[in-house]
Parts: C-alpha cells; structure tokens; sequence
C-alpha cells in the first residue's frame, strides 16, 4: 500500500478510536468493572464448584451490559451538572464528542441485548431483578434521589448492591439468604464510601445543587456518618462467618480490613489531612475488592484442599 494512502487511513483510524473511547466511557468501566466482580463473586459462592459455563458467560455479560446502560442513562441525565464538576467535565457528553440521540441510543440496546441474554440465556428472574436495578440506579436515583435527599445514597444504594445477588441468581435461579449478605454488605459500604468522595468534593456538589450530605448537613456531621456506617460495616461483614456461610480465613481477613477502614474513619474525623477523605475513598474501594476476594479464596480453598488429600 502506498504511503499516501496510508496517511489517508490514519485520520480514520484515530476517528474510530475516539468513537469507540467515548462509547467505553459512557459505560462508566471502572464503576461497571467492580459491578461484574462482586456479580461473579455471588455466580461463584452459589455452588460448592465449578459455576456452568453459560450462566457465568450469558449471565456476566448480561448484568455487565445493563449495568453500562445504567451509567450511560445516568450521564445523558447528569451531563449539564457533569459540565460544571471538575472530576466529569471531560465525559463524552459534556465534551460534545456524544450527542444525546446517540448516547440514548446506545443506552438502549445495550439494555435491550442485556434483557434479551438474561431472558433466554440465564433465566427470567435474573432479567426481572437486573431491570430492577438498572431502573433504580438509572431513573428513581439519578433522576429523582440525587436531587430529593441528602440520604440518596443510602436509599439508592440498593441498586448498586444488587450485583451479588443477580450472580447468585444466575446460577441457582433463585433468591437464597446468603446472597442478601452479600448484599447488605454493599449496603452498607456505599454509604462511607460515597460520602468520603462527596466531602472531597463538597463545593462542586454545592455549586450544582445536588444535596449530598456535606452540603447540607456539614462536614463535620458527614464525617461522623462515615464513622457509624463504617462500624456497621464491619459489624456486617462478620455475618458470612456467623451463618457459616465463610470459614476463619476469610473472618480474620475481613477484620483486618475492616479495622484499616475504620482507622480512615477515624482519621477523617480529625480534619487535619486535608486528603484523608479522598484517601478514604479510594482506600474503599480496595477495600471492597479485597473482602470480595476474601471470600471467593475462603470458598475454594477448603475445595482444593480436599482434593489434594
């Protein structure tokens, strides 16, 4: 091939490669990663071995994708408040590289394929709790709790706490008790970890009028909420091992963790690092990763012990 023709194609290329950075940025890919691991974390403590493959395959890619119809829906509502907060004026809406038809479009069929995988792939009760959550998250938080109430996390959380549970589902094809541990966890760590981020950036919450707790109630009141919620998380995170739904293992781990995280609530308290609350966000995050993990390793390990003796 020509060099000229080469050059031709390049501008193209580049073109395409934005295109397709902006959709995958609509997705929220972090957010949408974590999302898909606790969800397959639930597929995988659903049963004693090995998940089949086809839940875990058509069920990971289903919840992934109405999830990201989630976060695409939540930008194409939030974009004019996006603009004016430093941590998502560059979104691909506020930026124009989106327009709103091809975001809702977007939004759409990832949300329709997502339905259609889980309904004839998985099963029809994963399809009816995932619309759920994605009706949560993207309409009754985004378009209605997030401007209503300081305590829209809290009550919103539920949406984002659903993934565990739709793995579990997945699999079994039923709602079982253990998999509400798994989702009172994420209950009650959404609280101490959004509020953590929403201190950092209390003055961009106020300029744009969205009543997070900090701007409403005060730091000083937020960082004693982190507290609470954060001790309630570790009171929580306890009950796997109470049930005996988990071992030793993952409960020595699972207070380690959670005595690191109440030591950022603590701190927090203090108000004397100017990035604890940033710190403490990020540290919940990790935090969540590992519990997850935790319990995934406590599930196996006695399984592969078993068949090396």
């Amino acid at each position: 091939m020509a060099m000229h023709e080469i050059a031709k194609q390049e501008p193209f290329r580049l073109e395409l490669l934005r295109y397709w950075n902006d959709y995958y940025e609509l997705c929220k890919p972090r957010v949408v990663a974590l999302i898909v691991f606790t969800a397959i974390v639930g597929m995988l403590l659903a049963t004693p071995g090995m998940v089949p493959w086809q839940p875990l395959l058509f069920g990971t890619l289903g919840i992934g994708m109405a999830a990201a119809s989630a976060a695409a829906i939540n930008q194409i509502v939030d974009q004019r408040v996006d603009a004016d907060m430093l941590r998502t004026r560059n979104r691909p809406l506020p930026t124009g590289h989106l327009t709103n038809v091809q975001a809702l479009v977007f939004a759409g069929l990832l949300g329709m394929v997502s339905m259609a995988i889980l309904v004839l792939l998985v099963n029809p009760l994963t399809a009816i709790l995932t619309l759920c959550s994605l009706i949560g998250y993207a309409f009754i938080y985004t378009m209605y709790l997030k401007r209503a109430t300081p305590q829209n996390i809290v009550i919103g959380g539920a949406a984002g706490a659903a993934p565990p549970v739709l793995g579990w589902t997945a699999v079994t094809g039923q709602i079982d008790p253990n998999s509400l541990l798994l989702f009172l966890i994420i209950f009650a760590w959404t609280p101490p970890h959004f509020w953590a981020l929403a201190i950092h950036r209390r003055e961009e919450y106020s300029k744009v009028n969205i009543p997070m707790l900090p701007v409403t109630h005060g730091v000083a009141f937020t960082r004693l909420q982190v507290l609470l919620y954060t001790i309630i998380l570790v009171a929580v995170t306890a009950l796997p091992f109470a049930v005996r739904m988990s071992g030793w293992m993952y409960f020595v781990g699972a207070m380690i963790l959670g005595a690191i995280f109440l030591s950022y609530a603590i701190k927090l308290q203090s108000g004397k690092d100017e990035r604890i609350a940033i710190k403490t966000f990020g540290y919940s995050i990790l935090y969540l990763m590992l519990l997850f993990a935790l319990l995934l390793v406590d599930h196996y390990v006695p399984l592969i012990i078993a068949l090396l003796t």
